[in-house]
């Protein structure tokens, strides 16, 4: 299928050191370039992002420090860059929330500002999303074949609920699941041990603020100390602490901080 094009459609995708669009860097970028006549482009390159690559980040791209230390910069790039997809709209996955906004950051770092007034921004994540809601509602239609009659109602809600999970279990039987690590597994099974494990629980605090790393230490899921140990942060920041508990975070994290408050060396 040719798409109707009246310019080229850019397809961005950025490997990164981290999630956070104003912090982070970008370590690979990746971009397809369709033109109008169905042709396609595709350009690659590995940078360096001048900071460290954290672990975490390493796992699911597999780019390490030594990796990129010999690699460009996006600085060095960056004037090539624009001037290849200056005349195109934009296009990816989950791209309207990151691989663009941080793209834009990137350029503006080394003075460059890119034009995106008059672009079209088509993101095929909010496609699928929207397509394919991820409600009850859509859930009890996909894996029961039945309208939810009577949805938001909290008995009805529940009931199909129930319905929904036993249809799962029928439908996901031996199909293999891959994490972003690459390991198979068949965690959709009538088990309740296996099935609370692929659906995990983050009882240290539900909101996510804080999670535990591979160590068991418990450190920030977020803001500028985020993969950080909590004790390490208050110990050298006292005043993180008073922030947070006046903050509007959770009574679960508020809790947590103030137990390694409590606890500290």
């Amino acid at each position: 299928m040719k798409l109707n094009l009246t310019r080229p459609l850019v397809f961005i995708d950025l490997e990164t050191t981290g999630v956070d669009i104003n912090q982070d860097r970008i370590v690979q970028i990746a971009i397809l370039k369709v033109y109008s006549n169905g042709t396609q482009e595709i350009k690659k390159f590995l940078l360096n992002p001048t900071i460290s690559i954290p672990e975490g980040a390493s796992k699911i791209h597999n780019i390490h420090d030594e990796d990129v230390k010999e690699a460009p910069t996006f600085a060095q790039i960056a004037v090539k860059l624009a001037e290849y997809i200056k005349d195109g709209d934009f296009a990816g996955f989950n791209s309207n929330k990151f691989d663009i906004p941080l793209l834009v950051i990137e350029f503006s770092r080394v003075g460059i500002q890119l034009n995106i007034e008059d672009k079209k921004f088509i993101d095929v994540m909010t496609i699928f999303h929207k397509m394919e809601p991820r409600t009850l509602k859509a859930a009890y239609k996909l894996y029961c074949g039945k309208e939810l009659v009577g949805a938001h109602d909290a008995e009805n809600d529940i009931v199909a609920t129930y319905e929904v999970l036993k249809a799962q279990l029928l439908r996901y039987e031996n199909v293999a699941y891959e994490d972003k690590d690459g390991n198979i597994s068949y965690p959709v099974t009538n088990n309740i041990d296996s099935l609370a494990d692929f659906t995990p629980f983050n009882l240290v605090d539900p909101t996510n603020k804080i999670i535990t790393d591979e160590q068991g230490n418990l450190i920030f899921n977020f803001g500028q100390y985020k993969g950080q140990p909590i004790v390490d942060v208050l110990l050298k920041n006292p005043g993180y602490y008073h922030w947070m508990m006046e903050a509007n975070f959770s009574i679960f994290t508020k809790r947590v901080i103030k137990q390694v408050w409590e606890n500290r060396g």
